[in-house]
């Protein structure tokens, strides 16, 4: 069921031009799932900054004001029941990390890049870069102009390090939107293949078991680009892929893939990051 996919949705937006896509696939998710939706709005503040610049201080609150009813006005058009909190705090990525701690979400909806600057190289913004490093829960990249998917669900295995509940995550998603799914590895020599094969038969089974029509695919290559080369293929317009919390794990995976992944795909991407298994604390 898809109202089962997700309980509690934070968006995470500056509410700027780059955040329009975040904010619609927002607004769409809580629709589909029947969930009311959460925005953190974070504005850079410290009391240094308060006490030396008073008047610059005011204006970034009246504009996160203004900000906070435009997204308020456009939820109500929209039928979503919307809570915006304005959070402030030296570091914006922090404020965001433990509005999704205190709420007890499972998934933040962000953008995935901001405006142009010095870091306008980076592939990824390098706010968000540091919400996908700490966050606890999993994650919703989507580029500008992002749409609800409606073709196919691709999941990206590593074959070497798996990863607790992301088969079940892209598999649920599969499931939730009536949508085909596509599983593949990518094995970066010889010795990676059976690995990857052993993978790709249990990501299938457990597809199967769930009802979902599933392919597979082994590719070679440098796997950024054998990724996204699969999902251009199929046409998959959600990509699934995991974050993994260890630093001991090969860097490749868990840095430059990612980074190069959420950067460059065409669609949103869903980064599941496994989480603990206490209970949510309970909110009002």
């Amino acid at each position: 069921m898809i109202q089962s996919l997700f309980q509690r949705l934070l968006l995470a937006t500056e509410h700027g031009e780059f955040d329009s896509g975040a904010e619609a696939l927002a607004s769409l998710l809580a629709l589909r799932c029947g969930l009311p939706l959460v925005a953190v709005l974070p504005l850079t503040s410290n009391p240094e900054f308060e006490a030396l610049a008073p008047q610059w201080a005011a204006k970034a609150e009246a504009e996160a004001s203004a900000r906070r009813e435009d997204l308020l006005a456009a939820a109500a058009a929209a039928g979503v029941a919307l809570t915006v909190t304005v959070r402030r705090g030296p570091e914006p990525y922090v404020e965001i990390v433990d509005e999704a701690v205190e709420r007890g979400s499972d998934l933040i909806i962000i953008r995935r890049r901001g405006k142009r600057s010095l870091l306008a190289n980076l592939l990824v913004g390098e706010m968000v870069s540091k919400v996908v490093a700490h966050s606890r829960c999993s994650l919703l990249l989507a580029p500008r102009g992002s749409v609800m998917w409606r073709q196919r669900v691709l999941l990206a295995l590593d074959p070497l390090v798996p990863l607790d509940g992301l088969v079940e995550r892209a598999v649920a998603l599969a499931a939730g939107f009536a949508l085909p799914l596509h599983v593949v590895c990518v094995a970066a020599a010889d010795s990676q293949l059976p690995a990857a094969e052993s993978a790709l038969a249990r990501a299938e089974a457990q597809a199967r078991d769930r009802g979902v029509a599933a392919a597979t695919e082994v590719r070679r290559g440098r796997v950024h680009q054998a990724l996204l080369d699969a999902a251009a293929a199929c046409a998959a317009d959600l990509v699934v892929m995991g974050r993994h919390r260890s630093d001991a794990l090969p860097r490749a995976w868990i840095g430059g893939v990612a980074q190069k992944v959420l950067g460059l795909a065409a669609c949103p991407v869903l980064v599941h990051v496994p989480t603990p298994t206490t209970n949510p604390p309970e909110l009002p």
